[in-house]
């Protein structure tokens, strides 16, 4: 196992990732998308026959590891191995945000900031937003993180908005449920000139994006969205996590909430 066979842009991405730097993180600073980040990844534990960040490290550090036979199995390896990593990073994003919304006494807006960070980290979105949804005014929204100038401004514009029932947070207001759009621009409602529609693709660049409903019970409460700008659907996996996020969000809002109301009958 020799670092030398390694391309100076898998080198690049080798030291920043085992210095500790993110699949997200390491593609803002290349400029790559962070599934790039990722395939670079899975190659260099491949040619490195490695199993883990720590070897990783080692080898990058000039120190021997043991030899291993070049066969399918380490390839097979490898890629467990990178998908453990990703699994244990999950966890490690779901416990500080549980820790940050246990410490955050009703601050609502450290919260969300958090969540929506960790979410477009872990399902290597480019920006989301949190939309709070009242049942006469529509959905609101309330919380950005990584949007394009253009996109919020049009949401600026908007203290509340209905969205047409063939959009998908139209669909999500009617269901309850997950939707998700493997491409904005493919359904007939961006052919249609629907408002958010065109917003959505248009002005946020969008393509992929899921919305997941936020529900107290079974009261919906708003909606959890992420986007990709590349033509790149959602996978089960990914759209798993952004639900947890979005449960996440219910807690914290409801939370902030019950902090608020008790505050004001304490104050009385």
């Amino acid at each position: 196992m020799d670092k030398e066979q390694l391309s100076a842009r898998e080198t690049e991405i080798a030291r920043a990732y085992a210095s500790g730097g993110t699949y997200h993180r390491i593609a803002e600073q290349l400029g790559i998308a962070p599934s790039t980040v990722r395939t670079h990844l899975s190659s260099i534990y491949r040619k490195l026959e490695i199993s883990s960040k720590l070897e990783l490290f080692k080898i990058l550090a000039g120190d021997a590891i043991g030899p291993r036979d070049q066969t399918d199995q380490a390839a097979i390896i490898s890629e467990l191995a990178l998908n453990l990593e990703e699994s244990l990073g999950r966890e490690q994003a779901l416990g500080e945000v549980l820790r940050i919304i246990s410490r955050s006494e009703g601050r609502i807006d450290d919260v969300i900031e958090a969540l929506l960070g960790y979410a477009l980290e872990l399902c290597d979105a480019q920006f989301g937003l949190l939309l709070t949804y009242d049942p006469d005014a529509g959905f609101a929204a309330r919380f950005m993180k990584g949007i394009p100038q253009a996109f919020q401004d049009w949401w600026d514009e908007r203290d509340s908005y209905r969205p047409s029932p063939k959009t998908a947070i139209g669909r999500l207001e009617i269901s309850h449920d997950v939707v998700n759009i493997p491409d904005v621009r493919a359904e007939p409602i961006f052919r249609q000139n629907d408002p958010l529609r065109h917003a959505t693709a248009v002005l946020g660049g969008a393509r992929s994006f899921t919305a997941i409903p936020m529900l107290a019970g079974k009261r919906l409460i708003g909606a959890f969205t992420i986007y990709r700008q590349q033509l790149r659907p959602f996978d089960e996996r990914t759209v798993q996590l952004a639900r947890s996020f979005a449960d996440q969000s219910a807690i914290a809002i409801e939370n902030a909430r019950m902090i608020s109301a008790l505050r004001s009958t304490i104050e009385r």
